[in-house]
């Protein structure tokens, strides 16, 4: 307890009782029963004891009423049982604030009858739920407390929309995906209360966008996917989103030039002249901006945004000549996304230096080679790195010079043509926690380096040339909890199942391992002894094998590399381990 008096719901203790009263459906059915006890738990812990049960799958629609006088919020999305008997339960909830029922697509108009009338909800996500129309819309009037409503891809109509109007207390609307009018915005101008207006994918127009004035409050805007090309003046607005749109010229007059914007979305935006776009725009405090996937060729508006923190610029025409012009902003800059460009090595030595805060860069599928990494280590604040899909090599141990980045959490380097060789300068990263890697040239020596990293807790090994013996020297830390090797064609199921056993905290991604959702119902068996972790299963020798097509393995290699393998030790030895080949006969 702490001494505010209130539970503290992470404590050991209360964590391990949840987890007992959590174990199985005879557990539950002994407690069930103390109404009184129950009805008297804090709501944090009776939130904690609802959401375990969920993960466990073991939350039933008539359980919901034990917790009905507690709960004040519940996060059901995604869960494909919730239909009509869940939301009877779900109305008797006296106290529930947050309701979110997302992607439950059991969920109809008629089934939020159950709901009509709740005088304390005021959150309600429905988002995504395609048997939700303009029926729905109208039991939804009954309760005037909502202050925020999703409601994006679902059936609702334009005039399901105009439903809402009487809604005055809504500060939140999300109608995403639904064919919205500029007749339809305008009934909605008496929502006085509106600060978050997401209208992606509707049928807005410049003229309807005009009627955005009439939110005096609104600070978040999304019309990405529309025809708007200007917006009215909104001296609030802090974040916009114009996605996929064509944007000659945001604003008119004043227009945005005021407002505090903070965030800015333009990915896959066409700009006619986009100099002109960010001349109506006060960038003065703008921390944020998305321009990828967009189309334009003048960088020079960089020069004037001092306030960056996260600029993505992937998929774009940026090039070495205009990277000076990140240089210029670069103090605050804590994300850069450079992916997909035609930057190289010598881009990124013009960022080393200017760049001091900077945590986060991606620069997959760029033209930049070992040289980079040297200019990357002139970057002392880096925690992610992604180089995939680049001409870095490794080579002459180069990756060395990354070792002087105390902080790097995560690198990628999949699809690159690092060696075992390589790999050896970053056995001594203290602070890496997930490694990605996916390369032809890593081999069975590479298992003495990967089990070096003393917090690596995600390993991603794909398409390497690693044999059983791999896994039998690799020797994991007691921290590593996901270790991918799909793509490793050599590695046999009785090695994957060995290692398993061996090393039951680490989830293991392999093509062998059976997905639970593939699974035969009659062979679920959650004690079993050839369950992996986190869901995944062995399938039996006899029958693992004939589900799968094949593809010839043998095409990723050049014949001196075939020959390699064939007289490698390790291939020879297996090839009289009779029982690791498939019965393919059978």
């Amino acid at each position: 307890m702490r001494n505010t008096g209130s539970l503290d719901v992470e404590s050991p203790l209360v964590l391990l009782c949840i987890e007992a009263a959590t174990e199985c459906y005879e557990t539950i059915e002994k407690w069930r029963r103390q109404r009184r006890t129950l009805e008297r738990l804090p709501t944090q812990l009776a939130e904690s004891l609802l959401h375990r049960l969920l993960r466990r799958r073991l939350l039933s629609p008539s359980l919901l009423e034990v917790f009905q006088h507690r709960i004040e919020e519940i996060d059901l999305r995604g869960e494909k049982s919730v239909d009509a008997e869940w939301m009877a339960y779900l109305g008797a909830f006296s106290c529930l604030r947050s309701l979110n029922v997302a992607d439950c697509h059991r969920l109809t108009s008629s089934a939020l009858w159950a709901i009509t009338g709740m005088t304390s909800l005021k959150e309600l996500d429905l988002s995504r739920c395609s048997k939700v129309n303009d029926a729905g819309m109208m039991h939804l009037l009954s309760i005037p407390t909502l202050e925020k409503l999703f409601i994006s891809e679902t059936s609702v109509s334009a005039d399901g929309v105009t439903l809402l109007s009487s809604l005055n207390n809504l500060s939140s609307l999300d109608l995403g995906g639904l064919p919205v009018t500029d007749q339809a915005l305008c009934s909605l101008q008496g929502l006085k209360q509106l600060q978050y207006l997401v209208i992606w994918g509707s049928k807005i127009s410049n003229k309807g966008a005009a009627i955005l004035k009439m939110f005096p409050k609104l600070e978040f805007l999304d019309v990405a996917w529309t025809n708007v090309t200007k917006l009215p003046n909104l001296p609030f607005l802090a974040c916009l989103s114009m996605s996929h749109c064509t944007v000659h010229c945001i604003s008119e007059g004043a227009g945005l030039t005021n407002a505090p914007l903070s965030k800015l979305i333009f990915s896959g935006a066409t700009f006619i002249d986009v100099t002109a776009v960010f001349l109506s725009i006060n960038t003065s405090s703008v921390s944020s901006l998305d321009l990828s996937r967009s189309y334009f060729h003048s960088f020079t508006f960089l020069h004037d945004m001092k306030t960056l923190e996260h600029l993505d610029l992937s998929f774009t025409k940026i090039g070495d000549e205009s990277v000076e012009l990140i240089a210029c902003t670069g103090v605050n800059l804590r994300s850069l996304n450079l992916s997909n460009t035609v930057i190289s090595s010598a881009g990124v030595g013009i960022l080393a230096g200017h760049v001091p805060n900077l945590e986060v860069i991606l620069l997959s599928e760029t033209h930049i080679d070992d040289v980079a990494l040297s200019y990357l280590s002139m970057m002392p604040a880096l925690r992610v790195i992604n180089l995939s899909n680049t001409n870095v090599k490794g080579q002459n141990l180069s990756l060395t010079a990354l070792q002087s980045l105390n902080h790097l959490e995560r690198l990628d380097l999949q699809e690159t043509r690092v060696s075992d060789e390589s790999l050896y300068p970053l056995s001594s990263f203290q602070e890496l926690n997930y490694l990605f890697l996916k390369s032809l040239h890593l081999t069975d020596i590479s298992s003495h380096h990967l089990s070096r990293f003393p917090r690596l807790m995600n390993l991603s090994v794909r398409d390497a040339v690693l044999t059983n013996g791999w896994l039998h020297s690799f020797k994991p830390r007691a921290v590593l909890k996901l270790l991918d090797l799909r793509g490793c064609w050599l590695l046999t199921e009785d090695a994957i199942f060995g290692f398993h056993i061996k090393y039951p905290q680490v989830e293991l991604l392999h093509e062998l391992l059976v997905p639970p959702e593939e699974q035969p119902s009659s062979r679920v068996n959650s004690r079993g002894p050839d369950r992996i972790q986190k869901g995944r299963r062995m399938p039996k020798s006899s029958t693992s094998f004939k589900d799968y097509i094949f593809i010839d393995q043998r095409l990723k290699y050049s014949r001196d590399e075939l020959l390699a393998l064939q007289h490698s030790p390790l291939s020879l030895a297996s090839l009289h381990d009779r029982d690791n080949f498939p019965h393919l006969l059978d």
